[in-house]
């Protein structure tokens, strides 16, 4: 794995699809659909977006390749395209929900073993957050 600081090429492609997700409308869209495909009516039900903007950022979700749909009869039906989009969506719904015990559980879960990862209450341990954000 290249780390972004020893490589700038992998640090400018980086930046470049954190600008796809740097804005509201789009990360609305992509958190709404990390559980799965949905089409752009329940989209807009979700989050109340409204259809002028909700395809105009559908359309640049496209373009950078995070999201896919498909057309069933007049129904297009939208999903996730690149998983670690989806991890990366995940992750920001995490560190905003204000839940900073399973968020200190991933972090030093992410440390590699550097460190023991903290115990989500119920004793699940690391195991455990995977079921409980999926």
């Amino acid at each position: 794995m290249t780390q972004l600081f020893s490589d700038r090429t992998t640090a400018e492609a980086a930046a470049n699809k954190l600008k796809s997700f740097a804005q509201p409308l789009r990360l609305m869209i992509l958190s709404c659909l990390i559980d799965g495909e949905l089409n752009v009516g329940k989209i807009d039900d979700a989050t109340g977006i409204g259809q002028p903007a909700l395809s105009q950022q559908l359309a640049a979700l496209r373009e950078a390749k995070l999201v896919k749909f498909r057309r069933e009869g007049t129904q297009k039906y939208y999903s996730i395209t690149d998983e670690n989009a989806e991890l990366c969506i995940r992750c920001l719904n995490l560190m905003t929900s204000g839940d900073t015990e399973l968020a200190s559980a991933v972090h030093n879960a992410s440390l590699g073993g550097s460190a023991k990862p903290a115990k989500p209450s119920g004793g699940l341990g690391v195991a455990g957050f995977a079921t409980i954000i999926e």
